[in-house]
């Protein structure tokens, strides 16, 4: 068995170790869906093999197999970028943006209760994890808010992309549902309306010159 966890990077690479923990858990959650689809409740030892890791990496990026179980759906119930911009605007970011943040906002509204429970045992694992190099969360986000400015990058001084990305990221995504909801407390219309806002604000102010 090739056991991805260790397969890649050398020691003291600060970007190939990273990126192939990411993979790493990404391959764990996408063998679980496999395991899934055949009607199957596997076990976490199963997962790992599909995955081609060791049991031992498997529990070091999930404490159990319920949790692996509750996050491979959601990992499935993200549509991928070809998708959501089959149909849509080819250049204009604002609306390519809007399209991300739709489908993210649609799936945290059909899957509300088994994301809530995902972000408690998130925190919880990092309350209590000392292995601060690995993932405590997968980025599905980051990805889709790139694709969604990539014909943009012409147009936008690196640095200012960069930050853009960043701050898309505090605005997309099941965090802003807990504001929304829990802080704030609107309904949906007014939380998407209030979304859509920062990011025309948030594009607006990376297309600005350097003051």
């Amino acid at each position: 068995m090739i056991d991805m966890d260790k397969a890649g990077g050398k020691a003291g690479d600060k970007t190939g170790r990273p990126n192939q923990k990411r993979r790493t858990r990404k391959d764990l959650l996408q063998a679980a869906a496999r395991l899934m689809k055949q009607g199957r409740k596997p076990s976490l030892e199963e997962i790992a093999e599909e995955a081609l890791v060791s049991r031992a990496t498997a529990y070091r990026y999930f404490p159990n197999v319920e949790a692996l179980l509750l996050e491979a759906p959601l990992d499935l119930a993200i549509p991928d970028a070809e998708e959501i911009f089959r149909d849509g605007p080819a250049k204009d970011p604002v609306a390519r943006l809007e399209l991300v943040d739709t489908a993210f906002h649609d799936m945290i509204l059909e899957n509300e209760k088994p994301l809530r429970l995902m972000l408690a045992k998130a925190l919880e694992r990092g309350a209590a994890s000392d292995e601060d190099d690995l993932p405590g969360r997968q980025n599905r986000r980051s990805p889709l808010i790139e694709a969604a400015l990539a014909p943009a990058r012409g147009a936008m001084r690196p640095a200012s992309l960069d930050m853009l990305e960043k701050a898309l990221a505090l605005i997309i995504g099941s965090e802003a549902m807990i504001v929304c909801k829990d802080v704030l407390q609107i309904d949906d219309a007014e939380a998407r309306k209030v979304k859509r806002w920062a990011i025309r604000a948030l594009v607006d102010a990376a297309r600005k010159p350097r003051a």
